[in-house]
């Protein structure tokens, strides 16, 4: 059951008093065109026609938004909107409202409504319309002086990179990962053991030894490569028997329709676990394909990053373009991969959004392979950076070359920054959400909430501006009329003296 009403005329307060038009969450509230949006939204509900009408998505979305921004839980974000008419002005509810407005537990619904597919389709219509809001971009003219080739039909600089966006897991390791699978085998043995207590003997875990093996190895501050082999082949010994108990449990009785939907999952998350660390184990190897890192979020995948705080991280791969301020999400995958291949696809999307291709490409070293310096070329498509091969003999041209390089270092920066920003400023830097459908949500939003954020300081910006250009208008007329009242006095007293 679905049903909304978008005509908000007023909005009433019961103290008799009036919201600030100026108001950044009105402001961004008349921004976004909520009603584009409702046939996308409602087609992601069930609409069996019970239960109490859901909400709209001003409401799913907007909250979500409101989360991000002000950095809260999902039980404090409840109590802000609560707390402030601002906000359930944003909300479009009618009036304010001193309750609670939904549960908490209700953004994980809104997260799994709103796909980031959408999410995407707004930010790119969002994007569209602050454009003409943003000042006209200029042509890159620079490019010419440096020695590269630009056409009249190119406009624009594109910025491209990748980054990862770590998932809330503990750092795993091998004997940590398979310790927590004993752990979670051992609670549906009591699961499956609990209809026959009395009747029959529990099956033995040795719970209690291996716990003491785990800890011996965990709590030691310097262990041997041995040594820690060994520990693993132990707690490889006890998931493989408990695993063979739980199968012989369900047979005799098929118990496992006792389990809940979480812990049939872990069942089989908990056998992949054992296959994979027991051939890694025969094998001596430390990597294998679609490694499981965590049981709770089997989805998550090791990126590898190189850098030199955390050579590797936990999460989904990202690959992102900036053009003008504008944070765009071209690619998003749990899986590692060389993000040099999307380079084509983000100048075609880049295309598309403003409807001609870029003037200067501007990337780091890994997206200078052949193929899209043979792309760029035939779209008179300046790719950063010098040209491949050795570099020339003449050292007027090495020099010149190293200064084309420097300058793209250097235009390359705000991509970093806004990194940098998604990651402190924003919730970039730990993803808290469980699922990997919630998580790919709540990624897409903080790329959608940043660009509200340059949006807003756009248009106060040219607010000041028009400002500006109103009172040295005034001030001009008013220095005029003061001259023109001065030389009409000298002439009077001129024609006195005559």
């Amino acid at each position: 059951m679905y049903s909304h009403d978008q005509n908000q005329l007023e909005f009433f307060l019961p103290f008799g008093g009036k919201l600030n038009p100026d108001n950044r969450w009105i402001k961004l509230a008349e921004l976004i065109p909520w009603t584009k949006f409702e046939i996308t939204y409602s087609k992601s509900l069930k609409g069996s026609g019970f239960g109490p009408p859901a909400k709209s998505v001003r409401v799913a979305l907007g909250a979500l938004i409101i989360k991000e921004r002000l950095g809260t839980s999902d039980e404090e974000t409840v109590e802000q909107i609560r707390e402030n008419p601002y906000l359930q002005y944003f909300l479009g509810f009618k009036e304010y409202r001193d309750k609670t407005p939904f549960h908490p537990t209700m953004f994980v619904h809104f997260r799994k409504r709103i796909t980031k597919d959408m999410v995407g389709g707004i930010n790119e219509a969002i994007s569209r319309k602050a454009k003409p809001a943003n000042k006209k971009q200029t042509d890159d003219n620079d490019d010419s002086e440096s020695g590269g080739e630009t056409s009249s039909k190119n406009k624009g600089k594109l910025l491209v990179d990748a980054t990862c966006a770590p998932a809330d897991i503990t750092f795993p390791t091998d004997l940590k990962l398979l310790n927590k699978a004993r752990e979670k085998s051992e609670e549906i043995i009591d699961i499956l053991h609990e209809p026959h207590i009395g009747m029959k003997k529990k099956p033995r875990t040795y719970r209690r030894k291996a716990r003491k093996n785990f800890l011996s190895i965990a709590k030691s501050k310097r262990v041997s490569k041995g040594k820690r082999r060994k520990a693993i082949r132990k707690q490889l010994g006890y998931l493989s028997r408990n695993l063979k108990t739980i199968d012989k449990l369900s047979k005799d009785s098929h118990s496992l329709f006792s389990l809940d939907k979480t812990q049939y999952k872990n069942l089989l998350v908990i056998n992949e676990v054992l296959r994979q660390q027991q051939w890694m184990y025969d094998h001596r190897e430390y990597k294998i394909e679609n490694r499981i890192v965590s049981i709770s979020q089997p989805h998550v995948r090791p990126i590898k990053r190189g850098k030199a705080n955390a050579s590797t991280e936990f999460g989904a791969k990202l690959s992102a373009s900036l053009v003008d301020g504008y944070y765009f999400l071209d690619r998003l995958d749990w899986n590692n991969f060389n993000e040099s291949v999307d380079l084509i696809e983000q100048i075609h999307s880049y295309k598309s959004r403003f409807g001609f291709y870029p003037s200067s490409v501007h990337a780091d070293q890994i997206y200078r392979n052949r193929k899209n310096i043979k792309f760029c070329k035939e779209h008179v498509i300046r790719l950063s950076g010098p040209p491949l091969g050795r570099p020339p003999k003449d050292l007027s041209k090495r020099a010149a070359y190293r200064k084309v390089a420097r300058q793209d270092e250097i235009d390359r920066i705000p991509i970093e920054g806004k990194f940098r920003q998604a990651k402190r400023r924003f919730s970039l830097s730990r993803i808290m959400c469980k699922l990997a459908k919630t998580s790919e949500t709540a990624t897409a939003v903080v790329f959608l909430v940043m660009n509200f954020g340059k949006w807003l300081k756009v248009l106060l910006l040219n607010f000041f501006a028009r400002f500006t250009m109103r009172f040295l208008q005034i001030r001009e007329r008013q220095y005029a009329s003061s001259i023109g009242k001065s030389v009409n006095i000298w002439q009077k007293e001129l024609l006195q003296l005559a």
